[in-house]
């Protein structure tokens, strides 16, 4: 089976789920203030549902649709989260999504696996352009992006229904050439 290359990190191994991450992503996923968070992680998260994401994520690798990397510690390779890029080739773009387990929250994990996978979509990829969204009432997402060097690109007022409510929206957007700068500017 193909996999996605890894990504090592300062203190990250950004690496292909694998069907022994089941139960780490039932169990990290299956919290509701995960869930209440991320707009496609239901709740309940049932038995079965982590094993069908992994092979489903396995399957939009194939078919270059998106590629979806585990977020692991180096020092002991337990999954914390997981990261990804919803790939849209005719448009050199992708929307970049992620989440982390609520015991490693507050630890700048997912600004550093951020910023592999934004690297990697511009150095390896050769994406024109990242973007990503988040709920209001999730800022800590909006810090990782404004971290990683993303753009506000403004909120998409009701845009989505989660769990019987209208949520916000708000987008950040990074081009290649917003990217280039940032690397010219950190040597």
């Amino acid at each position: 089976m193909r996999s996605a290359p890894p990504l090592l990190t300062e203190r990250l191994l950004l690496r292909s789920l694998t069907l022994e991450d089941t139960a780490d992503v039932q169990c990290l996923a299956g919290d509701r203030d995960i869930a209440l968070m991320v707009l496609r992680i239901p709740h309940p998260y049932e038995d079965d549902m982590a094993e069908e994401w992994i092979r489903a994520c396995a399957d939009a690798y194939k078919k270059d649709e998106a590629i979806n990397f585990a977020i692991t510690l180096r020092t002991d390779r337990n999954l914390i989260g997981t990261i990804g890029l919803e790939l849209e080739q005719e448009n050199e773009r992708a929307e970049l999504g992620y989440w982390i387990g609520k015991p490693y929250w507050n630890l700048g994990y997912a600004t550093e696996a951020a910023r592999a996978v934004v690297a990697y979509s511009f150095e390896v990829l050769k994406l024109n352009r990242i973007y990503a969204y988040h709920f209001t009432r999730n800022p800590a997402s909006g810090r990782v992006l404004e971290k990683i060097g993303m753009h506000y690109e403004g909120c998409r007022r009701q845009h989505t229904k989660k769990w019987g409510s209208f949520e916000d929206s708000i987008g950040y957007g990074m081009l290649k050439a917003d990217y280039d700068s940032l690397v010219s500017i950190s040597f």
